[in-house]
């Protein structure tokens, strides 16, 4: 697996992002959506990066900067025939490896709280994130998990 920095452009990863936003889609209520568009993702404080097996995309993930002790992890996806395979906690050991590069002192995230994304908290439980408040700009939302940990 090779995961590199990436400028949004490709085809490919237009491409899995709508797989992500799709999936949001059906699994969450529009308002409870808060995964990030292609546009949305070229933010200046946000890191992005793709992760690939030769010439196939196989996921990606995101790191955005709240403030200069904190970061968000945004966009953690894995291509459905890639999924079950490490890719996620590689791309999430990735993150924190960055996270604490950078200097921030917390690391959080939100994800649903549907059975669909049962295994995304269980990945980051295993890493140490614990449930947490509403931080940045979420709100209580039942049907969101905010969780985070520190660094």
């Amino acid at each position: 697996m090779d995961i590199r920095v990436d400028d949004l452009t490709g085809p490919e990863i237009a491409g899995l992002l709508q797989e992500h936003l799709q999936d949001m889609a059906l699994h969450s209520p529009p308002e409870s959506i808060h995964a990030l568009d292609l546009e949305s993702l070229r933010s200046p404080n946000i890191t992005f990066w793709c992760v690939w097996d030769g010439a196939e995309l196989i996921g990606c993930g995101a790191l955005r900067e709240l403030d200069p002790q904190h970061g968000e992890i945004k966009s953690m996806r894995t291509a459905q025939a890639h999924r079950r395979k490490g890719v996620a906690k590689q791309m999430l050991e990735h993150i924190l490896a960055e996270a604490q590069q950078r200097g921030y002192q917390r690391i959080s995230l939100e994800t649903g709280s549907m059975a669909a994304f049962e295994p995304a908290r269980q990945l980051y439980a295993s890493y140490g994130f614990t449930e947490c408040p509403p931080f940045a700009d979420y709100f209580e939302d039942p049907n969101s998990v905010c969780m985070t940990r520190m660094l």
